[in-house]
């Protein structure tokens, strides 16, 4: 994989499909809220902390935050993708928050000084991104000694099922790629070992690292497959060029899995939160 590409595409897409991740804000929310209480439970900000928040999307798992900061607290939430960063700031003008920074921030070389933040989170960030060491290790530079840092990456495949069911079919059916070991994506940093490694390696303590469950609202195989769609930009886009003969081929496959998962152990989740000092 040619990393400069990858942030080049993951760049374009972000900013594309940022508005879909807006209005489907409350979907996501009330399926991985727990996972973003988790994580600030672990970060335990005081008031008066600096909080940085890496990859924040639309904003929810910093605003959160923002509740334990009191009057002279600050988060500086960011995202590479200028369009999140603008559906976040929005977002935030409608709740009246007002101890919030917004920037345009890429992870991996951050225009912050060093040890400037007292604490960092991370929601489905770091396995994303084209090269997490690197990231890691950013984090640790802008972090004050004896900050923490929070952050959540999905488990495997087997226990995401929501998601593994669409994009295996896809690979399976040979319209996208096989996913490559240790490469960016969705489970990316599924491995506990792995997570582990990265982040003493960064310069972190062993990081604790807990499970949270998911529970999705789909409706449906339809439903499941409408989001999926809307949400799932490297499935939508795969889906989105090819022949419309063979779409529904793809469809019926993936909502006959969905289904048969619905009617077994369900198409939850789980969610690796990990902390790290």
């Amino acid at each position: 994989m040619d990393l400069a590409e990858y942030r080049s595409a993951s760049l374009d897409t972000w900013n594309r499909f940022a508005a879909n991740w807006d209005e489907e804000r409350s979907f996501l929310w009330g399926a991985t809220r727990g996972v973003s209480e988790r994580m600030v439970a672990g970060l335990d900000p005081s008031p008066g902390d600096t909080v940085l928040e890496l990859a924040a999307g639309t904003g929810e798992t910093g605003f959160l935050v923002a509740e334990r900061l009191g009057d002279d607290g600050r988060v500086i939430s960011t995202d590479f993708a200028p369009s999140m960063v603008d559906a976040a700031r929005r977002r935030a003008e409608e709740l009246g928050l007002d101890r919030f920074e917004f920037r345009v921030l890429d992870a991996e070389n951050m225009d912050l000084d060093d040890d400037s933040v007292d604490g960092v989170v991370c929601r489905f960030g770091y396995m994303l991104m084209a090269d997490p060491a690197a990231a890691l290790v950013e984090t640790r530079r802008v972090l004050r000694d004896g900050g923490r840092l929070a952050f959540a990456v999905w488990a495997s495949p087997l226990q995401n099922a929501w998601a593994a069911i669409p994009g295996m079919t896809m690979v399976e059916l040979g319209y996208l790629p096989p996913p490559e070991p240790d490469g960016p994506g969705i489970f990316g940093l599924a491995d506990p070992d792995r997570i582990r490694q990265l982040v003493t390696g960064a310069g972190f303590g062993d990081p604790t690292i807990s499970q949270v469950s998911v529970e999705w609202s789909y409706d449906t195989p339809e439903d499941h497959w409408e989001k999926t769609l809307k949400l799932a930009a490297p499935i939508a886009e795969a889906y989105g060029a090819i022949d419309p003969d063979e779409r529904e081929r793809v469809k019926q496959t993936v909502a006959e899995r969905v289904r048969g998962a619905i009617a077994g152990d369900g198409l939850g989740g789980l969610v690796h939160v990990v902390v790290a000092s």
